[in-house]
């Protein structure tokens, strides 16, 4: 089959599914490129990357306070920059201990909601992808009917279930769509929240264990 014929079965393809499956192609397209910016943006975020900021908790808890801020400069991602908040927030002698923490949870928001960007997005087109191709598939099934009805004893079976066929187009295709959709928002959601209970963990390491201690900060500072 040569493109101009694939071309015409995808017309016709759509033309059989009505408005709906026009609907859920749009969709379709929609999703994709959700899928592959999201994948780029947590990859621009560094959801998978942890090497940065688990060195710098290392040495930080062996109390090397330099090779610990050296490790995270220049760094971007979410896990160096909620590690790097951790501990400029513990090196700051006006920050007591509720401060700081709260200093880190409002970067560390920031920083996974950025991570989450576009999820929602994606569970919408999850929820309304099969729900579109029903209402295709209950307006075909009403039109079939209604031909059914208006012919009467010389209604032709075959092409009332090719016309119910049809209608069930659009059910397969939303279907289609809604899948990778959900299968896609799940992982996504997976890596975030992976993200976030890495992010609790060295933030709280950092806060409560290593560097220098409150006394030797305050005293530096006066």
């Amino acid at each position: 089959m040569d493109l101009t014929e694939k071309t015409a079965a995808i017309a016709d393809f759509l033309d059989k599914g009505g408005p709906a499956i026009w609907a859920i192609a749009a969709l379709s397209v929609l999703t994709v490129a959700l899928i592959l910016w999201k994948l780029w943006r947590l990859a621009l975020v560094g959801a998978w990357s942890r090497a940065a900021a688990n060195g710098a908790v290392a040495s930080w808890l062996e109390g090397d306070v330099w090779r610990a801020r050296t490790a995270l400069e220049g760094r971007r991602g979410l896990r160096a920059v909620a590690v790097r908040a951790a501990i400029e927030a513990r090196l700051d002698p006006e920050l007591d201990a509720t401060t700081a923490r709260e200093e880190v949870a409002r970067v560390a928001t920031r920083e996974l909601t950025r991570a989450r960007s576009g999820l929602r997005a994606l569970d919408l087109i999850a929820t309304i992808a099969p729900l579109i191709g029903l209402l295709g598939t209950v307006l075909g099934m009403i039109a079939a009917f209604k031909t059914l009805q208006e012919t009467g004893a010389r209604a032709d079976p075959s092409a009332l279930a090719g016309g119910i066929w049809e209608a069930l187009l659009t059910t397969a295709a939303g279907m289609a769509v809604a899948i990778p959709a959900s299968v896609s928002l799940s992982w996504f959601e997976s890596v975030t929240e992976t993200a976030r209970v890495d992010i609790e963990d060295a933030a709280t390491r950092v806060l409560t264990r290593g560097g220098p201690g409150r006394a030797a900060l305050r005293a530096a500072a006066e």
